[in-house]
Formats: C-alpha cells, sequence, structure tokens
C-alpha cells in the first residue's frame, strides 16, 4: 500500500549573475591598446567595420512596431519560427473536455462542431480540434471521505464504489483509489486491476477530521503526472465539512486548475438542514467545480449513490473534445478565462480557465 500524506516542502535556488568588463575578456587594456601607432590598413578595416555597425543599426530600427510586440508577447512554452525577415509566434494548444445535456440531464452526444462557440477573455476563437465523444483513455482519481461524519454511511459508500469501479474503467483506462480525513492516503496505485482497485477501496477506515482541500491538492498533482494526452478526473466523494486541510482555498482551487483534471463530486447531506450543516465546505467545492468544470451531485438519501455513479460513467462516456490556439497570444503567468456556448436548449460543463506558465529565467 502506497501511502501519501499531505505536507509540503519548499525548495529555492539562487544565483548570481558575474559582469564581465571588455578588457577582462581580450585579456589587456582596450583603453592602453587605442593609444599605440595604427597602420594605414588598420584605419581601413576601423572605417569599413564603423560603416557596418551604422548599417545594422538602421536595420533594427526599421524593424515595425508590430513585430517588436509580437517578440515581448510570446509566452513561456511558446515557440518562435523564423521565416525570411517574419516572425512567428505559436502558443500551446488549449484543450477543452465538454459535457453537455438536455433539460432532464440526459447527455446529448450527436452535436457537430458548428453547434458550438468558444471565446478566451471575450475574444472568439477557431476550433482547430473537435471529437465528439472522444474515446481517449481516462486516468482517474477516486477519492472517498473516511471521517467520522461519515462513518454510518461508510460501508454503503465503500460497496457503491467498488461497482463504479467495475463499471467505469475500461480498456486503456486507469484508476487510482484514494482515502481522506485528517491525511490524505492513496490506498491503490493508478491501474487497470478491477479486483485489486475494488479491494483498496474495500480497505477505507474511518478517521478523525475531513481534508477536503488536501485531497483535491494530492489528487490534483497525482493526475498531472499521468501522461500527456489522457483524459483526468477526480470523483470526490464526501459530507463537505471541510475541517482540517493544510492547503488553502486558493491554492486547491489553483492547482486543480492546473492539472487539466474534470471533478465530479458526490455530496452526502448527513443533515438536510443548513443549521445543522457545515456549508462552508460545500460553497467551497462548487465554486472549484465549476472552475475545472464536472458537475456536483448531491444526495440526501444514501439509496441514490449507485444513481449518481451511473450518471458520472455516462458523462465520461460522452464527452466532446476541443481544441484551439489562442489568438491573441496570452501573456506569461496569467489567469485565463474561456466561455463555451452552445447552440440550443442544453447545458454545458467545462473548464472554465486555465493559466498560462510563467516565463523561465
Amino acid at each position: 500500500m502506497a501511502k501519501q500524506a499531505s505536507k509540503k516542502s519548499r525548495s529555492s535556488k539562487g544565483g548570481e549573475l558575474q559582469r564581465l568588463e571588455p578588457s577582462s575578456l581580450c585579456g589587456f587594456d582596450v583603453a592602453a591598446k587605442a593609444a599605440t601607432y595604427k597602420p594605414s590598413w588598420y584605419l581601413a578595416l576601423v572605417t569599413a567595420t564603423m560603416a557596418a555597425g551604422a548599417f545594422l543599426a538602421a536595420a533594427w530600427l526599421a524593424i515595425p512596431l508590430g513585430a517588436a510586440r509580437v517578440l515581448s508577447a510570446a509566452p513561456s512554452g511558446a515557440r518562435q519560427q523564423r521565416r525570411g525577415n517574419e516572425i512567428r509566434v505559436q502558443t500551446d494548444l488549449v484543450n477543452v473536455l465538454a459535457s453537455v445535456t438536455d433539460a432532464n440531464g440526459k447527455p446529448m452526444p450527436d452535436l457537430t462542431q458548428d453547434a458550438f462557440q468558444i471565446s478566451e477573455e471575450g475574444v472568439p476563437q477557431k476550433l482547430e480540434v473537435f471529437e465528439a465523444e472522444t474515446n481517449r483513455p481516462l486516468d482517474l482519481a477516486l477519492m472517498v471521505d473516511a471521517s467520522i461524519s461519515t462513518f454510518k454511511d461508510l460501508k454503503f459508500e465503500t460497496e457503491a464504489a467498488a461497482h463504479f469501479i467495475r463499471q467505469v474503467v475500461r480498456p486503456g483506462d486507469t484508476l487510482g483509489v484514494f482515502e481522506f480525513a485528517e491525511t490524505v492516503t492513496r490506498l491503490s496505485d493508478f491501474s487497470d486491476n478491477v479486483p485489486k482497485l475494488q479491494t483498496a477501496v474495500r480497505q477505507i477506515a474511518p478517521g478523525a477530521g475531513t481534508s477536503i482541500y488536501d485531497a483535491i491538492v494530492l489528487g490534483s498533482n497525482a493526475l498531472k503526472r499521468r501522461p500527456e494526452g489522457r483524459r483526468r478526473a477526480i470523483v470526490l466523494v464526501t459530507d463537505g465539512g471541510e475541517t482540517t486541510s493544510v492547503s488553502k482555498f486558493d491554492e486547491t482551487r489553483r492547482t486543480a486548475v492546473a492539472s487539466g483534471a474534470l471533478l465530479y463530486t458526490v455530496l452526502i447531506r448527513p443533515v438536510k438542514n443548513e443549521n445543522g450543516r457545515n456549508t462552508a465546505g460545500e460553497h467551497a467545492l462548487i465554486t472549484i467545480t465549476d472552475s475545472m468544470g464536472g458537475d456536483m451531485f448531491t444526495l440526501d438519501d444514501m439509496n441514490q449513490i449507485d444513481d449518481m455513479f451511473d450518471r458520472i460513467d455516462r458523462e465520461l462516456r460522452t464527452q466532446y473534445l476541443l481544441g484551439y490556439y489562442p489568438r491573441p497570444v496570452p501573456p506569461p503567468a496569467s489567469n485565463r478565462h474561456i466561455q463555451l456556448d452552445v447552440k440550443g436548449d442544453y447545458t454545458v460543463r467545462y473548464r472554465k480557465e486555465y493559466f498560462t506558465p510563467a516565463p523561465t529565467p
């Protein structure tokens, strides 16, 4: 059993730049050398060099202002290509997974590309990738709340989760099992071995505290380390009563969005009346889920949990994959907001934002 507790460590690296004067580079005193006698061939060489320098300076000043702006706007991770005197900047493809449902919550898998319109920071974007009912493999982190507050329903939860594992894992997919109470523990590495995964989820034992933020951070980081080109999702089963996390809300939301994973939350309400519940965790989960994409399902009766898992499975199998190259090129280390609209009376769920990488030193 591999265990990971939600601890933090930070490291820093520092460096110092050394400035080298021209005389130290050449190995002799330039000023003293300039005072020595210069023959006629030397003066001719100096004159030609000065003329060439003036020509290069004039050529640099002649570069259009727009080209200089292109250079300064290129984000970290962007690639520059030179074609003659023209400089092109290539940015990374932004992928968006989208789920579309009708008024009854039924997935709508048969829409065409022209039904979708996407924009970034209010600027319409051109779709370069469109896959309906994408069959790209899935990496899924199943995270189950094992706090004392869920103890009476824990056996029911784990059996429902075991059924979900058998249902959701298809050839090429992987799933990892985590439990969280005051700490977060990985009970199974990402695998497609269904019996092994079911055994792991049945080993969940109750503990004190509820570290929802730490669970989302650990699950997001685990998924981010999975291979590229695969879909990522977190399924979180909890009563929403955040009490013991080390991670804070803003850090959790940013880490979750940066992972590119969708979040599906199964919220179990042990008490229906808000006066008897810790609703702060619920409201935080609503915000994080909206940023990441996915959905939140609220259970007032544990008999509904199998149905909720069924809905998550159907949605994961009827997703659209859309991709675009953002124009204009976004600046580095910025928070970008996405708007996706679908023609018709449908509900669409997708990640609402992403972060561009910081510039490399």
